[in-house]
């Protein structure tokens, strides 16, 4: 072989071998469930803005947070939150080409916060295990049939993980014998840090609510630096467990001071502010999504009926028909 062509092989391969490949992002968004079914027109808006993944929530409930039964897939709850709305939903959506993560979710009544679920008495836990064993097993099972590519085990229990850790090992190993698609949990952004079971999972998971700001607008700059803290904590997470992170939920609502307790859905907050939530949405996508170590994540939340949900008046959470829904796009375009 002649030395220009050695030289000029030697370059194509070191380059090939240099080249880094970064996975595609999740770019999803966290489908509520309705009351209804859905069809190809409640998803056009979700291809719009270029996401490739939906989480599915059906829902159980239980009457308070030290009572032990969870009730679900009753006829009293909406479509969406059953096993049968559930399937419906996610062939739907894979019909149009979207990813799923289920999301298999407790409610309390009342609203009263499921990171506070604890029981009283050894007797009630082994109750709720095997209630909440139940229902996991029997999503973990339509997720498997329905070929759903992320199952997360939970969602926000951090007093159930911190006083029965033992449970929730044998409890990965159970799921994995009926489910076999990726796993993860949804930590809460101050809990994560405390679930001991990430070595078992496919993601580190993390609702991330994180306190970045107390002003009542702040501005991007604001925002990215609040972020700061946490993106080198999280980071230090990820380098410690080696599994990519994955913001089970994130999102900012379009209210005041929506940076200083992002987490909170108080009813009186009602104080419209669509800059405030833009700027925090893009400070979010600007210091997460170009890190190759963040999986991506759900923005909360979608609503199916895409031209009646959010709009300029509207408070709430959901990007939709606000500026965050075109912050939203941009990012996922580009990713």
């Amino acid at each position: 072989m002649k030395p220009l062509l050695k030289v000029c092989l030697f370059i194509v391969l070191c380059g090939c071998a240099m080249t880094l490949h970064y996975p595609e992002k999740i770019n999803g968004v966290g489908y509520v469930a309705s009351k209804d079914s859905i069809s190809s027109k409640h998803i056009k808006p979700i291809l719009y803005v270029h996401a490739n993944y939906a989480s599915v929530m059906p829902f159980g409930f239980i009457r308070e947070v030290s009572h032990p039964e969870i009730q679900y897939n009753s006829s009293r709850q909406w479509f969406g939150e059953t096993q049968a709305g559930v399937r419906q939903y996610i062939l739907e959506l894979k019909k149009e080409g979207i990813k799923i993560m289920m999301k298999p979710q407790i409610w309390v009544w009342r609203g009263e916060f499921t990171g506070e679920i604890k029981m009283t008495n050894e007797n009630d836990w082994k109750i709720l295990e095997a209630s909440y064993t139940k229902f996991i097993l029997d999503y973990a099972g339509v997720a498997q049939k329905t070929k759903v590519e992320i199952f997360c085990i939970g969602t926000e229990l951090e007093s159930f993980v911190k006083e029965r850790p033992e449970y929730w090992k044998y409890l990965i190993t159970q799921i994995r014998n009926v489910y076999h698609g990726k796993l993860t949990y949804a930590a809460n952004w101050n809990e994560y840090n405390k679930t001991p079971f990430w070595d078992d999972l496919d993601y580190i998971g993390i609702d991330g609510y994180f306190p970045i700001s107390d002003l009542k607008t702040p501005s991007i700059e604001d925002c990215k630096l609040g972020l700061e803290r946490w993106k080198t904590e999280i980071k230090g997470y990820y380098d410690t467990y080696k599994k990519p992170i994955l913001f089970t939920e994130f999102g900012y609502r379009s209210v005041d001071f929506t940076g200083k307790e992002p987490w909170r859905s108080d009813r009186d907050m009602n104080s419209v502010n669509l800059d405030a939530q833009a700027n925090a949405l893009n400070a979010f996508f600007e210091m997460f999504w170009q890190e190759d170590w963040v999986a991506g994540g759900f923005i909360w939340k979608w609503h199916h009926n895409h031209e009646h949900a959010g709009g300029k008046d509207n408070s709430r959470f959901t990007p939709q028909n606000k500026p965050a829904e075109m912050i939203m796009k941009n990012a996922f375009l580009q990713n």
